[in-house]
C-alpha cells in the first residue's frame, strides 16, 4: 500500500514538475542562441518529447517487431520467410483470414448502415438527443464488459440465454450460438456492431448537420421526394464522411481482439488475426510466429489508414 501511495505521489507531483522543468530548460537555452535561429529552433525543442514518445512506444516497437518475425520460436536465429510460409501454408490460417474479410464486410456494413440510418431518422426531432443518447450508451461499455453480457444472451441454457428464452417462445429449440461457423462468427459481429453504431452515428449526425436546411428545401420545392432528396443530395455531400467511417470500421474489424477473447477465445474456427497474434505469444510462446502475424495485420491497416489521412488532407484543403 505505501509503495502505490509512493506512485501516486511520484505522478501527481513529478510528473507536472518535469513538464515545468523541461519549459523552463527549454527557453533558457534558447535565450542563449542567436534571435535569428530561435524561431526555426523552438517548435523541433517543443515536439522533442512528443517525437521521443513516438520513437520509443511506436517506431521502435514496429521495427523490432519486424526484426523478430524473421526469426525462430525464442527469437535465437534467423529463419527468413519461414514463419510467414508456415503461416500461409497451415489451413486453420486461411480460416483467420475468412474471419477477418467476414468482420469486414458485415461489421462495416451494419455500423455503417445503421448509424447513417438512425442519424437521418433522428435528425432534428424533439427526443433527437434522448434517442442518439441511448444509442450511443454502449460505447460507454468496456468491450470485454460488453463481450461478457453478449455471451450469457447466447447462452445454451434458456434460463440464462436471452436470445434462446426469446427463441422458445416461438416454439424454436434452443441453439448453440456460439459454436457453429460461420454463424458463430455473425453472432459476434453482431455484438460489435451494437457497440460501434452509436460511433457511427455520432459522426454521420454531425456531417448530415453541416448540409445547408435551404439546400434541401430547395430540392423539395423542385418536387423531389424524401428518397431522391436522400439518395441524390444527402448521400453525395455525406461521401466525405461516410468514406472515413466506413475505413475507421475496417481498421476496427481488423483488429478486433477483445470480444472474440472473451466470447469464444478464437474457438469453433471464430479466430481472428489479433487473437492468433495473442495467443501465438502468450499460449504459444512462439514469439517469431506471433511477430509474423503482427506484421500481416499491420500490413492489411497501414493502406487503410493512408487513405484516411489523404481523405482528411484534401478535406482540409477544400475548406
Amino acid at each position: 500500500m505505501e509503495n502505490r501511495w509512493l506512485m501516486a505521489a511520484i505522478v501527481l507531483v513529478g510528473v507536472p514538475l518535469v513538464i515545468v522543468g523541461y519549459i523552463v530548460l527549454t527557453e533558457r537555452v534558447l535565450r542563449l542562441l542567436p534571435p535569428s535561429r530561435r524561431d526555426g529552433i523552438r517548435p523541433w525543442l517543443w515536439l522533442a518529447p512528443a517525437l521521443a514518445f513516438v520513437g520509443i512506444f511506436l517506431i521502435y516497437p514496429t521495427i523490432r517487431t519486424v526484426i523478430l518475425s524473421f526469426m525462430d520460436a525464442r527469437s535465437e536465429s534467423f529463419i527468413g520467410l519461414g514463419n510467414y510460409a508456415e503461416f500461409f501454408g497451415n489451413d486453420r490460417n486461411w480460416t483467420v483470414l475468412v474471419n477477418n474479410l467476414l468482420w469486414i464486410v458485415f461489421f462495416t456494413l451494419l455500423t455503417v448502415v445503421f448509424g447513417l440510418l438512425i442519424a437521418v431518422l433522428t435528425d432534428r426531432v424533439r427526443y433527437e438527443s434522448v434517442a442518439k443518447a441511448i444509442i450511443f450508451l454502449p460505447m460507454a461499455i468496456s468491450f470485454v464488459a460488453a463481450g461478457i453480457i453478449w455471451r450469457f444472451m447466447y447462452d445454451f441454457s434458456p434460463e440464462t440465454g436471452t436470445l434462446n428464452a426469446a427463441v422458445g417462445v416461438l416454439g424454436i429449440e434452443p441453439q448453440t450460438w456460439l459454436f457453429d461457423w460461420p454463424r458463430n462468427n455473425f453472432m459476434i459481429i453482431i455484438a460489435a456492431a451494437w457497440i460501434w453504431t452509436g460511433f457511427c452515428m455520432v459522426i454521420l449526425s454531425a456531417g448530415l448537420k453541416g448540409i445547408s436546411t435551404e439546400l434541401l428545401e430547395a430540392g423539395r420545392m423542385d418536387g423531389a421526394n424524401e428518397f431522391q432528396i436522400f439518395f441524390r443530395i444527402i448521400m453525395p455531400l455525406m461521401a466525405p464522411t461516410i468514406a472515413v467511417v466506413t475505413t475507421t470500421m475496417i481498421i476496427f474489424a481488423l483488429k478486433v481482439f477483445d470480444l472474440v477473447y472473451v466470447m469464444t477465445g478464437g474457438r469453433f474456427d471464430t479466430d481472428v488475426l489479433a487473437n492468433r497474434m495473442y495467443s501465438e505469444a502468450f499460449i504459444g510462446r512462439d514469439f517469431g510466429m506471433s511477430a509474423a502475424v503482427a506484421v500481416i495485420l499491420l500490413t492489411l491497416i497501414v493502406p487503410i489508414m493512408a487513405f484516411n489521412i489523404r481523405r482528411f488532407r484534401q478535406q482540409e484543403a477544400i475548406r
